[in-house]
């Protein structure tokens, strides 16, 4: 899914609990990482989770269903763009946009993910 679509979709949506469910049913459109990518856990995040690359292109896989959806989000985020264009985007300020509702331990893993593609 484009990540324009994501965020068209998500700012159409004002309860925030629905913003929720919209955010877990986006990892289910989280594509399998192919055999032989390299993976990264990342480390800061209450879940599992792992930034995977293959081929210039990003995957990720996360142990829960709403962590999937964050890692969907910001995979749509950086797809199809150069390490250099990753590391000069405003990342963090981009998924703020999208007016989330996230406790602290989401919000330090989200910034985990960030820090991640900021370092590749």
């Amino acid at each position: 899914m484009k990540y324009s679509d994501i965020k068209n979709a998500l700012l159409l949506i004002e309860d925030p609990v629905e913003k929720l469910e919209m955010v877990m049913d986006f990892g289910k459109s989280l594509e399998s990482v192919p055999d032989g990518a390299t993976c990264n856990e990342i480390f800061g995040c209450a879940s599992f989770v792992q930034i995977c690359a293959k081929d210039g292109k990003f995957y990720g896989r996360a142990d829960s269903s709403m962590v999937r959806g964050i890692v969907a989000i910001i995979l749509a985020i950086v797809d199809g763009k150069t390490i250099q264009e990753i590391k000069e985007m405003d990342l963090a300020g981009e998924f703020a946009s999208l007016n989330l509702n996230f406790g602290a331990g989401r919000l330090n893993g989200i910034q985990s993910m960030i820090s991640f593609f900021k370092n590749l």
